[in-house]
């Protein structure tokens, strides 16, 4: 195989036709890949970090942009699921409490950081030592993990103490709680650090690419038909092994190859509101019960994110909608606790996600096993499945690990679990001086501990985007959080291929402004174009699509049940470029 320079993990215009051009070139004898990784969501992008640190060579392709699907639009928590104690599942707790502990102390500490929670208590004397008992467990597990746990121990709160720590509680709401810690990640950003980590180390990565028939040499797999869906073109790329990461499509690319031995996966949807922080008093989250599941109030920066619904979803895996009802379901748990009511006019932005959970014969998704599944349902193809974000590279190692298995050569066990994200490493001196960091660049500290939390130790190349160009230290209309260098980095070295993939995914200003975006559009697609070469008529097609995305997803949001929201967010189709 030849020797093909590593693009020192930066996602630009020119890596992404290296990386082509290296795919392309498996056709020829001898030039196939080792492991070829189909979807690039948490798991796919974990799996071609996992593979190519052990030496193999390595493709990923994905039909959208990165973590377009379910990976961008959790609750944004790494957590080990509280409630999965009750429902005595210790294994699949202890797992993720040690990746928990892994990804906040060693992997991402630039990207992911605590954050406390109270669990309130509505009954005297019988709740307290019986949800204690569990939170002490909770943590009591994450301690045998051999990692950092990363977060504080829990603490018992009477009724004050809980109205001192959220102060906008309803007096008589809770007879007192118990305050405990999980982890927080933006999980679009983690996402798309995770590929750039596994480009550095050498796999070919490419966006926008969808896998359209997989090759096949009699029973067995060896590669995959792509279309570009920038240039229209197809090709093969061929495999020894090749992956199936992609979450709720799962059926739909299984189909491709076998109906034999499937594995069956269900889509769960969730929705989540995003509301200013300054709407109601609190130093922590809150984790209420409701009837069919959970509720997380959720710190967000200057917001806070609160959610999620469990319902089934059987119409578009693409664009998720959140109806009117599911809107309504929130608002009205989470006033139940709230001396001032939330209305619709609090709310600043909506997003819905599917959970891609294993099919089972219980008909409610809210009581669907949480584990995954690897399979090798024909030679040359497996499949994982299941599963949630907070455990992907265990997912991913045990996807790599099914696929090597067969290999002649012997393969390295997998090495993840000592791999920082690029960033990580160098973050904590790069944090300590930050003071001398806002002097040297004239860009105010406050900015630059938000870059620091974004591009940790990476943040000197955005610095040196505004070096070049000074006005690009503004912030982005409408979006004061970020600065306009952002999405300049996000085309050069994210692999952000459209507006929507900066506003919606390397930031979050689709659901943290109060227009959506709409102000920024133009700025962003005078930017990126800049970049990525755009005409006059791409630049208005970038902002027209986008503008009108966003009126299809309020418009849906007014909608009464499922099928009129899912309509109404239809009106858009999917951007193309301009040809």
């Amino acid at each position: 195989m030849k020797n093909f320079p590593v693009n020192g993990g930066a996602l630009g215009p020119d890596a992404r036709e290296a990386s082509i051009q290296r795919l392309r070139a498996t056709a020829d004898p001898g030039q196939e890949l080792d492991i070829l990784i189909v979807g690039g969501g948490i798991v796919g992008t974990g799996a071609a970090l996992d593979a190519v640190t052990r030496g193999l060579s390595v493709g990923i392709v994905e039909a959208n942009d990165w973590a377009a699907g379910t990976s961008s639009r959790s609750s944004k928590l790494i957590h080990g699921g509280l409630r999965y104690l009750e429902m005595l599942d210790f294994g699949l707790v202890k797992e993720a409490l040690q990746e928990r502990g892994l990804l906040l102390s060693e992997l991402a500490p630039h990207l992911a950081r605590p954050v406390p929670f109270l669990y309130p208590l509505t009954k005297p004397f019988i709740e307290r030592p019986y949800v204690g008992a569990g939170i002490a467990l909770y943590d009591a597990m994450s301690v045998s993990s051999g990692h950092s746990r990363g977060v504080p121990f829990h603490k018992h709160l009477s009724r004050r103490g809980t109205l001192r720590a959220a102060p906008s509680l309803k007096n008589d709401a809770f007879v007192g709680s118990i305050r405990y810690y999980d982890g927080q990640v933006d999980d679009a950003k983690y996402c798309a650090n995770l590929v750039r980590t596994a480009a550095y180390y050498g796999a070919h990565a490419v966006n926008q690419m969808k896998v359209v028939d997989f090759l096949r040499e009699g029973e067995r797999v060896v590669g995959a038909k792509v279309v570009n869906h920038e240039d229209g073109t197809q090709f093969n790329i061929r495999a020894k092994q090749v992956i199936n990461a992609t979450g709720v499509w799962t059926d739909e690319t299984q189909a491709m190859v076998t109906d034999r031995g499937q594995l069956k996966v269900r889509a769960s949807k969730g929705i989540h509101l995003v509301v200013p922080r300054d709407r109601f008093q609190s130093t922590v989250g809150l984790i209420l019960r409701t009837e069919k599941s959970v509720l997380f109030v959720i710190p967000w920066g200057r917001h806070w994110i609160i959610g999620t619904t469990d319902t089934d979803w059987n119409l578009d895996k693409a664009h998720p909608a959140a109806s009117s009802k599911d809107i309504d379901y929130i608002l009205e748990h989470v006033n139940k606790v709230l001396k001032r009511p939330l209305t619709r006019e609090d709310v600043e932005g909506v997003y819905a996600g599917l959970r891609p959970l294993l099919a089972g014969e219980n008909d409610s998704t809210a009581k669907l096993s949480r584990e995954h599944v690897v399979a090798h349902p024909v030679p040359g193809l497996v499949v994982v499945a299941g599963g949630k974000w907070t455990t992907y590279r265990v997912m991913a190692k045990d996807a790599v690990d099914e696929a090597t298995r067969t290999m002649d050569e012997r393969v390295p066990p997998s090495c993840t679990e000592t791999i920082p994200l690029l960033g990580a490493q160098g973050y904590r001196a790069a944090w300590n001086r930050r003071n001398r960091t806002a002097e040297e660049s004239g860009v105010h500290v406050a900015r630059i501990e938000h870059l620091l939390n974004r591009y940790g130790s990476m943040t000197s190349e955005v610095l040196s985007i505004i070096g070049e160009n000074p006005a690009l230290a503004e912030p982005l209309p409408g979006a004061d959080d970020y600065l306009q260098a952002e999405a300049v980095y996000a085309a050069t070295h994210e692999g952000a291929r459209h507006v929507h993939d900066v506003l919606t995914r390397r930031t979050r200003i689709s659901i943290e402004a109060w227009d959506r975006g709409v102000s920024a559009v133009p700025v962003v697609a005078k930017l990126m174009g800049d970049v990525l070469g755009w005409s006059d008529a791409q630049r208005e097609n970038e902002v027209r699509h986008y503008i009108a995305r966003v009126e299809a997803e309020r418009l849906s949001q007014q909608q009464p049940d499922d099928e009129s929201a899912d309509a109404a967010r239809l009106g858009v189709e999917d951007i193309v470029p301009l040809r």
